[in-house]
């Protein structure tokens, strides 16, 4: 069902029937370190390259789901992944051994959101019983595909992120089972936001405009504010694009100060593990969601959750030619199982 002007209630809302969220060390060293299902100690994962690791990452993730949800890979219909890599590298190679049919997915950081939503809405529409969606990120391929090669040795500013080591997988079905974690209520796509900011070091200054839009826009179509969600999820914003999504967001009288939370200031300690604004990537905001957000829900904590990751859209060659750092952030509605 349409709603409003870019968002879907789900009449039928899907299931999510497992979660899996494999982090690499400096994540597994945070303040959600307990939480995740495996804590990888080589960032090379026995690879010979940091992209090869990034493609053990996905299968990890993906097997572990499937197994959690106590089913095999052919029970899968579709998969939606996808990472920050080019040609998504790491999710073709990565993903290649489950032989499951493959829709490769980039919305930069905002990338598990929209794996979530598409999953989403093929189970609901009855294209398929059950989809898996999955993103990743690994910090020594985005420094090295965005940045620079970690040998070069440069120094980060303060308002950098840090990219997030770790794959998030869901498994998304018509039906609940004894172990659903949430139901998948309904959906708010994003529109690429340019505020014009051409500094590739302030992630969370180019996101924040695109977070703003899709939490209005999510608002207005479900006719909803703040106060329906006992939190407001974004991905990786970090501590200034967080400061100035709550400022769009209070000029239009909305007040997310006591409900929002972003994955990115959440996954890290910013002071003892040197990450300056606070973490980024694909898998911030999936390492997260499935670690800590899913089991909130499963336990009763938390009702009913906005998700929103985000994601820059830009690479080395439009950043090299001038071009500014658009954004874009997709919102899901996730709900308990019980609620009506």
């Amino acid at each position: 069902m349409q709603k409003g002007k870019a968002s879907i209630l789900l009449e039928h809302p899907p299931y999510i029937a497992s979660a899996a969220s494999i982090a690499g060390k400096k994540e597994g060293e945070g303040p959600l370190g307990s939480l995740f299902d495996l804590v990888e100690q080589d960032g090379m994962l026995g690879e010979k390259n940091w992209e090869a690791a990034e493609s053990q990452l996905q299968k990890k993730a993906a097997e572990l789901a499937i197994q959690k949800a106590d089913l095999k890979p052919q029970d899968i219909r579709y998969l939606f992944a996808g990472d920050l890599l080019g040609q998504l590298i790491a999710t073709s190679f990565g993903l290649m051994e489950l032989e499951i049919p493959l829709f490769g997915l980039y919305g930069a950081c905002s990338t598990f959101g929209e794996a979530i939503s598409l999953g989403a809405m093929t189970v609901a529409a009855g294209y398929a019983d059950r989809s898996l969606a999955l993103a990743s990120s690994h910090f020594a391929t985005a420094e090295k595909q965005f940045r620079f090669p970690l040998g070069y040795g440069n120094q980060r500013a303060y308002s950098a992120t840090w990219t997030a080591t770790g794959a998030g997988a869901v498994v998304i079905q018509s039906q609940s089972c004894p172990g659903a974690l949430a139901k998948i209520t309904g959906m708010t796509t994003g529109k690429v936001v340019d505020f014009g900011l051409k500094d590739s070091t302030n992630m969370g200054a180019a996101m924040a405009p695109a977070a703003f839009h899709t939490i209005w826009q999510h608002f207005q179509d479900f006719d909803r504010d703040e106060k329906a969600y006992d939190r407001i999820i974004t991905g990786d914003l970090g501590t200034i694009g967080q400061t100035i999504l709550l400022d769009l967001l209070r000029k239009e009288g909305y007040d997310l100060a006591g409900s929002h939370m972003d994955c990115g200031i959440e996954l890290f300690d910013s002071e003892s593990q040197d990450t300056h604004a606070g973490g980024s990537g694909c898998g911030c905001s999936a390492i997260t969601l499935c670690s800590y957000v899913l089991p909130k829900m499963k336990d009763g904590a938390w009702k009913r959750v906005l998700f929103v990751p985000t994601g820059a859209l830009h690479s080395t060659v439009s950043y090299n030619e001038g071009q500014s750092v658009p954004g874009i952030a997709h919102g899901v509605v996730l709900e308990s199982v019980g609620m009506p």
